[in-house]
């Protein structure tokens, strides 16, 4: 059998070699085209978790708020009531002073 095409061992082995590489690269993955707006899920994820947090933060200042508002009102209901209690006192002690003043004049006539 005569050689036709002359290929000595070594010509065979590195085309064999180059096959076997050939075929490998088939199986090897291709890298992936991403979108431009891609996003990925940690990304996303994260983002939820920030906007639970703003929404969290929001609630919780909101309470705070409403609760300072409630202390606040008791502490008006409580000034309110110290001064009407002021101004009867006045007002007890100016009728006292009032009927004092008429007793003695009563007295002196």
């Amino acid at each position: 059998m005569k050689d036709k095409l002359k290929t000595g061992y070594e010509e065979r082995l590195s085309a064999q070699a180059a096959a076997k590489k050939a075929l490998l690269e088939k199986f090897k993955p291709k890298p992936t085209v991403q979108a431009a707006e891609f996003k990925s899920r940690a990304e996303l994820r994260a983002q939820e978790l920030e906007a639970v947090r703003a929404r969290r933060a929001a609630d919780k200042e909101a309470q705070r708020q409403q609760q300072a508002n409630a202390e606040e009102a008791v502490l008006e209901a409580k000034r309110a009531e110290r001064k009407l209690r002021k101004q009867l006192t006045k007002a007890e002690q100016k009728a006292r002073r009032d009927a004092r003043y008429a007793a003695r004049k009563a007295r002196q006539r």
